[in-house]
């Protein structure tokens, strides 16, 4: 049969003897053979294990022992997490090869604990933040729907992966939007959980206080179905949180939701014109779902942002000054530049920075206490093509894209968003809406997603490029 869209459907078919995770995993590897070499998405490729993988899946399964929706399902990870059977190199030469060897990271272990297949290591940007080196030893990662355009970043690899049937679905980390940026351009599914939901030890920081790890899938149901299998503390980090996850419970209305409406900073005049007319629709879907709509406007949006970048800065250069001072060749253009602003930012800068955090998730928090969850769009453009985004030395460079993207906020107060498809550009690229909750009100959000992921079809829609699907052995 044909690989299902979704995670969920095709552990339904695992369980209904329609598929066997075998056939699941060797379609991935089929799609990986047939796109990767355009799109770029993985470091390494596991396929005689994640093969080995599937084959215990399919026996345990049949002889009654089920580990859960994430059972034999095809997996991608990010290369910024540690994982035994491969290297992690963070995209990057400079990364010590001995760091994370051998070794799982808790999200890992607990993925193959579900019964996951892991099928290797995916492309991010150098350490998270720097852009595609085209001169580099690592490829550069394209978008499915147009393999001229950048995916996003830096959850790059995952993001194009799920949206082109490499796996169905992969973590990803988020410090100012890398799990919802490439979501978003790909269209796909992505979840950035509350801080500290999720541990973050064996992953290479970026911003000790502000990186997320989450899911990226096809669904919001997908992406609560990982979650379910990866939250919760470990003693490796000290910012993971002992806060019980409570799984959503999922329905086809809203009735009862309060949805705030976000529309301040979000429309700027220069947005792709199907911006605001696709979010309008979105919000009737809402609506005819039964939720209340709310015009409402974030607590100090500009602030927020600014502390965000100023955190993440000091915080990445803290990580990388040996490195930088020692190895600064080594390092690409890009990624350079990111980590020597954080030598811009003085301590009084960043202390500055924390107290604005504070001050924003305590007004948020109440903001909260009169809507449930809050939408606005996720991007204000598709995704930019690489030509229009390099320079005539050859770098890569967002920073003027930069005013599109709507996530740093969210990393900076540490709320959960999920960013799910919502339609197209005229040049047939994907939009996408953010979804935020309460801190740890996962379920808020992905309720809601599913809700509307269940009235609307963007999250299913495939690029031209994967189009092609295997034969019915």
């Amino acid at each position: 049969m044909p690989t299902p869209p979704t995670l969920t459907e095709a552990a339904a078919a695992l369980r209904a003897g329609a598929v066997t995770s075998v056939r699941l995993t060797e379609d991935a590897l089929a799609a990986a053979d047939r796109l990767d070499g355009v799109l770029g998405a993985y470091l390494a490729r596991f396929d005689g294990y994640a093969l080995a993988r599937a084959e215990q899946a399919d026996r345990e399964l049949a002889a009654g022992t089920d580990r859960g929706p994430l059972h034999g399902i095809p997996f991608g990870v990010k290369d910024v997490i540690a994982m035994a059977e491969g290297p992690t190199t963070a995209q990057s030469t400079v990364l010590d090869p001995r760091w994370g060897a051998g070794r799982d990271a808790p999200v890992v272990a607990r993925l193959k604990a579900a019964g996951a297949v892991i099928t290797g290591k995916l492309s991010t940007m150098e350490f998270a933040c720097g852009m595609p080196d085209p001169s580099g030893p690592f490829p550069v990662p394209r978008n499915p729907w147009d393999t001229a355009a950048w995916p996003g970043g830096s959850s790059s690899g995952t993001a194009a992966g799920v949206a082109a049937g490499m796996f169905l679905a992969g973590l990803g980390t988020d410090t100012a939007g890398s799990i919802r940026i490439p979501a978003g351009f790909c269209g796909v599914t992505g979840l950035m959980p509350t801080f500290g939901r999720v541990p973050k030890s064996g992953v290479v920081p970026l911003g000790y206080s502000l990186d997320h790890v989450g899911p990226l899938a096809r669904s919001a149901r997908d992406c609560a179905a990982v979650l379910a299998a990866i939250a919760g503390p470990d003693p490796g980090d000290p910012d993971s949180a002992d806060v019980p996850y409570t799984a959503p419970e999922f329905g086809g209305t809203l009735d009862g939701v309060r949805i705030g409406v976000v529309r301040e900073h979000h429309f700027p005049d220069d947005a792709d014109p199907a911006l605001a007319p696709a979010f309008d629709v979105a919000l009737r879907v809402l609506a005819g779902l039964g939720a209340t709509l709310v015009e409402t406007t974030l607590p100090y949006w500009a602030e927020t942002i600014t502390a965000n970048f100023v955190t993440m800065g000091a915080e990445a250069l803290a990580y990388h000054r040996a490195n930088l001072a020692a190895r600064w060749d080594d390092y690409v253009p890009s990624t350079r530049l990111a980590l020597a602003r954080g030598a811009l930012a003085t301590g009084a800068d960043y202390v500055q920075a924390q107290r604005v955090r504070r001050v924003a998730q305590q007004a948020l928090a109440r903001l909260f206490d009169d809507v449930d969850v809050i939408v606005a769009p996720t991007l204000g453009v598709g995704a930019p093509r690489y030509d229009a985004i390099t320079d005539a030395a050859g770098n890569i460079s967002v920073d003027a894209e930069s005013r599109f993207f709507f996530t740093p906020y969210w990393n900076c107060v540490g709320n959960p968003v999920l960013a799910a498809p919502m339609g197209m550009t005229a040049a047939g690229l994907p939009l996408s809406m953010q979804f935020a909750g309460p801190a740890f009100g996962e379920a808020r959000i992905l309720r809601a997603a599913d809700a509307y992921q269940g009235a609307t079809d963007w999250h299913l829609r495939v690029p031209a490029l994967a189009a092609v699907q295997g034969d019915d052995r």
